[in-house]
């Protein structure tokens, strides 16, 4: 297949990536308005926290099978990525649909610590999601150097906000 054609093959999902980068982070913020009034039989945040560590375990175990030139599992372990970031995700709506938000009680420098490690979490969260869906799109459609490419970005953006959701996660443990 010609560069030209996997391109053109790119194009045909860049509304769906458009589409489904404003509406999740868009229905996140929505959804965080809701409250039901439901008792869950487990306590959500150390479990998407786990998922987080996995999915930056995940992460890191992919690109290097992607250098040991596996890429069948390569392609496995990225699905599975992605399919934990969605599980996460989803667990995360419902424990802020379903619980109060907790503060953080740290003081003094630990306090800017905690917010800055938070607010670029949260910032990286949303950015990383049409990176996470081109870097996708562009390796189901075989443009495997354009793929490379943008997963040079993609990679780090997307282990550092699975590793800070993890730490975010320690830092507010005490105080849930």
């Amino acid at each position: 297949m010609t560069d030209e054609k996997k391109i053109l093959n790119e194009k045909k999902y860049n509304k769906l990536i458009v589409i489904l980068s404003i509406v999740i982070p868009v229905a996140v913020a929505i959804l965080f308005g809701v409250k039901i009034d439901l008792k869950l039989p487990v306590f959500l945040p150390p479990i998407y926290a786990t998922i987080n560590a996995i999915t930056a375990l995940v992460l890191i175990l992919a690109v290097f099978q992607i250098k040991k030139g596996n890429r069948k599992v390569h392609e496995k372990l990225m699905k599975l990525a992605i399919g934990l970031s969605v599980l996460f995700l989803l667990m995360y709506i419902l424990y802020h649909m379903t619980s109060d938000s907790t503060k953080f009680g740290g003081e003094g420098v630990i306090k800017y610590v905690y917010y800055f490690i938070l607010l670029t979490h949260i910032v990286l969260s949303v950015i990383v999601i049409p990176f996470v869906l081109i870097t996708y799109v562009r390796a189901i459609t075989n443009n495997f150097e354009r793929h490379k490419k943008i997963a040079k970005i993609t990679f780090p953006l997307w282990l550092y906000v699975a590793v800070t959701g993890v730490i975010v996660y320690i830092m507010i443990s005490p105080y849930y």
